[in-house]
């Protein structure tokens, strides 16, 4: 009984350690739109983005609630120690002048409201707004960054992966290559030095294999870890490169629309604007400072009733302040003269972010040139060295090539379909990063 007990046990926990290990080792197919629905939903980096820009939203509603009216409600009580009453002595007698109340209660109601601090606020409200709006952007930047980040790791495994079937292919014919060369041999048709160059071609090619193997297993792990899931997933590549021909605009044209769409450039514009509200807000210090406040007090006693009795009783006032900085030391000209400079380099950073895209957007799109162009070079190719191939395998099979002939064959076709798939990947994300480099 206690075996059978022990034998349960055991394969209860081998049957959880066999789960676990299948969850562990999930398989995904994914397309290269599902892996970019995932990279966003998943992104620590985009939603420490997001959290940015709640939070200067909400500075945003804090500062625009300091424009309007604002209550506050105070209430103490104090215990007082006991004096003597105050009296006054006449021909008739004492009379109590003001009778000792030990228990004081205050309560005071205050309304303040702001009419004018030399643009103080409304300038910090601009500077709030622009800053928000800029973190806006700088969201959508991250947005597209993770986006491109998330492609390019994707098309990186499909990349890995075709090289790596290419690599088993060729594998696949130089063994075939060498069983052919083996029944020449036996049949005196060969040498055995022949033998050995193509036994050494094989050695080689699978050699390269692990490491193609190696490539897919690393361009998985980064992939997985772009996507934030577990890095021992599976990702089964169910996208394939499609080579659309796509053509853009000129490109002048396409540096116009990447000035106007880069979320880079609305984020610096929105900060320009930020900065020059803070121009504003330094040299409000020049101007008065005007507000209206008003109080209503409910105490007990109630001081400023005469003579004082021990009861609740309301009083109220209002009013108007007015304050202006006479002198202080020109404070406020070296704060406007920080917030100057501040304005001009945030028009300095501008203008080389202007520079920096104008760079980028040419690099990429004389890269995507390039791309287009090797795809349709590589895939005459492919059908040149396969061609060869065909040709080269037919006079082994009858004696009349050397090994040396078709080691160099295998190696061209391998060569012309590694430089196959490397154009199209190139292909696709020259034409990604082209797209974002142009705020698409």
């Amino acid at each position: 009984m206690m075996r059978l007990r022990f034998s349960l046990l055991i394969f209860f926990i081998a049957a959880i350690a066999f789960n676990g290990r299948s969850i562990a080792q999930q398989k995904l197919s994914l397309t290269v739109d599902q892996a970019v629905d995932i990279g966003l939903k998943n992104s620590k980096a985009l939603h420490l983005s997001l959290m940015k820009l709640k939070y200067l939203e909400a500075k945003l509603s804090e500062v625009n609630a300091a424009r309007l009216p604002s209550i506050k409600l105070s209430a103490a009580y104090r215990r007082l120690s006991n004096v003597p009453t105050s009296t006054i002595s006449t021909p008739f007698g004492n009379f109590e002048v003001q009778p000792t109340i030990l228990d004081n209660y205050t309560s005071q109601l205050t309304i303040f409201q702001p009419l004018f601090l030399g643009f103080r606020l409304s300038s910090s409200s601009d500077i709030a707004e622009q800053t928000a709006k800029a973190s806006n952007e700088d969201y959508n930047k991250d947005r597209s960054d993770l986006i491109f980040n998330v492609k390019n790791a994707y098309w990186s495994l499909f990349k890995a992966a075709q090289m790596k079937n290419v690599m088993d292919e060729t594998v696949d014919q130089a063994k075939a290559h060498v069983a052919d060369a083996k029944n020449l041999l036996n049949a005196g048709m060969l040498t055995k030095n022949d033998l050995l160059k193509l036994e050494v071609q094989l050695s080689d090619l699978m050699f390269k294999q692990v490491d193609a193997d190696n490539a897919v297993k690393l361009a998985n792990v980064v992939l997985n870890s772009v996507l934030c899931i577990p890095l021992d997933t599976q990702i089964e590549i169910a996208s394939s490169t499609q080579f659309d021909s796509q053509d853009y605009d000129a490109l002048d044209k396409l540096i116009d629309e990447a000035v106007q769409k880069r979320p880079e450039i609305k984020s610096a514009d929105h900060r320009i604007k930020a900065s020059e509200a803070g121009v504003t807000m330094a040299q409000s210090s020049w101007y008065p400072q005007i507000s209206l406040v008003g109080d209503y007090y409910y105490n007990r006693p109630n001081q400023r009733i005469f003579p004082a009795k021990d009861g609740f009783r309301g009083t109220w006032d209002a009013g108007v302040n007015v304050s202006l900085n006479i002198w202080d030391w020109l404070t406020t000209a070296h704060q406007t003269e920080q917030a100057e400079t501040q304005l001009s380099q945030s028009l300095d950073a501008r203008g080389i972010m202007k520079d920096n895209i104008t760079l980028e957007v040419t690099q990429n799109y004389l890269n995507f040139e390039q791309a287009k162009k090797k795809i349709e070079i590589s895939e005459f190719g492919v059908k040149q060295a396969e061609e060869n191939m065909r040709v080269t395998e037919d006079k082994f099979k009858s004696g009349m090539a050397l090994s040396s002939e078709v080691v160099d064959t295998e190696t061209a076709l391998s060569t012309a379909k590694l430089n196959q798939t490397n154009s199209k990947v190139d292909y696709e994300l020259a034409k990604a990063r082209l797209d974002k480099s142009i705020g698409k």
